[in-house]
């Protein structure tokens, strides 16, 4: 029996979250997936709640839920399961168990959320998610309003772009990316950053020989990945000098790419983590960010939904 692929989308009912579940909408429509709508409710309001006589706070959210998803989708939305999900607790630990426990493949969150008690801002729950996430993360940027229908998001990704630092994991980020390039269809665009290598004086003399060396290495590489790929996505590669995060964000910028895909390192003890390049490119490019964490040695076998889903390594991160 084949499994549905399943899409976690956090809502805070902001209208940045609103961009998310769209995009979030786009990818469970493409694969036929399940698409889970979560809500985390503050714990201290659920306390209140409770000490006002009858507890409504989670039947209230997830009418609320349903409203919010019904506002948003006004009409065919192509969406086969839509699961409603009230939680109580802090927005990270609950989006992590919740992803977890239904074996997510993909979730969608946004960047900035509403203020107040309900936010999912970058630098608080996003952070964290990217930090601690085994599933890959589609963050949205908070002025992004989404696609209306299924048929926008060509229009909206225009570019895939795919930095990347030519490690091993370099090859799982690769097939994310192709698989989207090809699947929404659009354009490919690998890119190396070579970051500049800092010596004291009397090393000067070296170092452009050695930058030279390492571009050079760096374009054989790209150029042996862009022969693997199909030529129906038109893949270009692109080797730049200087800090990774702001040449991929004006890369991004200026070859007008919609998605930027990164991957994660890992660690062996503590797991995947968000390093500190692909942190600035969320913070500088302002648009989607698939974060794809590396794929363990157990289910290197199993790569499946994302590398067809209609939507966004870093180096050094």
């Amino acid at each position: 029996m084949v499994r549905r692929p399943s899409v976690l989308c956090p809502i805070d009912f902001s209208d940045s979250s609103r961009g998310a579940l769209r995009y979030a909408g786009a990818v469970a429509a493409h694969l036929g997936a399940r698409l889970t709508l979560l809500a985390v409710t503050d714990p201290l309001l659920a306390e209140a709640d409770q000490l006002e006589g009858p507890a409504h706070l989670a039947d209230d959210t997830a009418r609320e839920l349903e409203r919010f998803f019904a506002e948003t989708f006004a009409g065919p939305h192509g969406i086969a399961d839509v699961n409603l999900e009230v939680t109580s607790g802090k927005a990270a630990p609950e989006i992590l168990r919740v992803s977890r426990e239904q074996g997510c493949d993909l979730i969608v969150m946004s960047s900035h959320g509403a203020t107040g008690f309900r936010k999912l801002f970058f630098g608080s729950t996003t952070e964290r998610v990217l930090r601690e996430t085994t599933a890959p993360v589609l963050v949205t940027s908070g002025n992004d309003p989404g696609p209306e229908k299924l048929e926008d998001v060509p229009r909206l990704i225009r570019r895939v772009l795919a930095p990347v630092d030519l490690t091993a994991a370099t090859s799982h980020q690769l097939d994310v990316a192709r698989g989207l390039a090809e699947t929404i269809p659009v354009p490919l665009l690998l890119l190396n950053v070579v970051e500049p290598v800092r010596a004291i004086s009397t090393a000067q003399l070296r170092l452009a020989k050695i930058d030279a060396e390492r571009r050079y290495r760096a374009e054989r590489q790209l150029d042996d990945a862009i022969e693997r790929l199909p030529p129906s996505i038109k893949p270009e590669a692109l080797v730049v000098y200087g800090e990774p995060a702001e040449e991929i964000a004006k890369v991004a910028t200026d070859r007008d790419a919609g998605l930027i895909v990164m991957g994660l390192h890992a660690s062996p003890v503590l797991g995947p983590r968000m390093g500190s390049v692909t942190y600035r490119v969320l913070c500088l490019a302002h648009r989607l960010v698939l974060a794809v964490p590396p794929v363990p040695a157990a289910s290197r076998t199993s790569e499946a939904a994302l590398e067809d889903a209609p939507t966004q390594k870093s180096v050094g991160s």
